[in-house]
């Protein structure tokens, strides 16, 4: 259960901030963000080992996706396409409006049910697979999370209804100043609501399955003004309670 973090504001000097904790076993082998692809040489993006696609890639177009796992459909299944190549397909697109449209016209049972956030510095979008349909919706202005269900469930995901108020009080990052304190607090954090099981924290010790958080990202996109500026990449190899986050090389 990977979490999505998105704050959107328009007309900010950086309208876009997104932060993400990818959940998996393990023992699964993975490199760290870089341009792994000789046919995508315009994408950085942590690179999955065993299918060879990614959990979260951005585009020097300035088209940054993720892919979250539904629940119940951990993990791949035989007949099905590997959900890691939507990010890939996303950020090859120069805007997030149009990847979203192009990628809300796949075939859905070709993958197992996925969440999926495309977004650029204008605008963002959630697809939502479940086998049957693709659906596409806007993500509002303002700051979202999303987990293994619907945007801001605070319904069904303990996850969501502890964290997501903690993080629309918290101090927004300053990616000028290299200011993520409050953000980074929040992505490491341990603690959950009574009653609620290891998933409803943000940051997963390994269970006794050997699932837990493996990585950590913080993605800033800038605007127009002033004019020249890259986005930034901040990512956590590791439990972000355990490692430090470095700046990844945007080119």
């Amino acid at each position: 259960m990977c979490t999505v973090v998105i704050l959107r504001r328009p007309g900010h000097p950086w309208p876009l901030i997104l932060a993400a904790n990818r959940d998996e076993l393990v023992s699964r082998a993975w490199s760290p963000p870089g341009r792994h692809w000789p046919d995508r040489a315009h994408v950085t993006a942590g690179r999955d080992l065993e299918a060879g696609g990614t959990w979260l890639a951005l585009g020097d177009d300035g088209v940054v996706a993720a892919i979250l796992n539904r629940r119940g459909s951990l993990g791949p299944q035989a007949g099905k396409r590997s959900r890691g190549e939507l990010p890939l397909e996303a950020v090859d697109h120069a805007e997030a409006r149009v990847a979203a449209k192009a990628l809300a016209q796949l075939e859905p049972a070709s993958y197992r049910s996925f969440n999926l956030v495309v977004a650029d510095a204008r605008d963002a979008y959630w697809l939502r697979a479940d086998g049957d349909a693709i659906e596409m919706s806007p993500i509002p202005e303002g700051l979202s999370m999303i987990t293994a269900g619907e945007l801001n469930d605070v319904a069904t995901s303990a996850r969501v209804r502890h964290h997501l108020p903690r993080f629309r009080a918290a101090p927004a990052p300053d990616p000028g100043l290299d200011d993520w304190f409050a953000w980074t607090a929040l992505m490491a954090a341990e603690d959950r609501e009574p009653g609620a099981d290891y998933g409803g924290a943000m940051n997963i010790a390994p269970d006794g399955r050997g699932f837990g958080t493996v990585s950590s990202s913080l993605i800033a996109l800038p605007g127009l003004e002033p004019p020249g500026r890259k986005p930034i990449w901040k990512f956590c190899p590791g439990r972000p309670n355990a490692l430090p986050y470095d700046a990844v090389d945007m080119g």
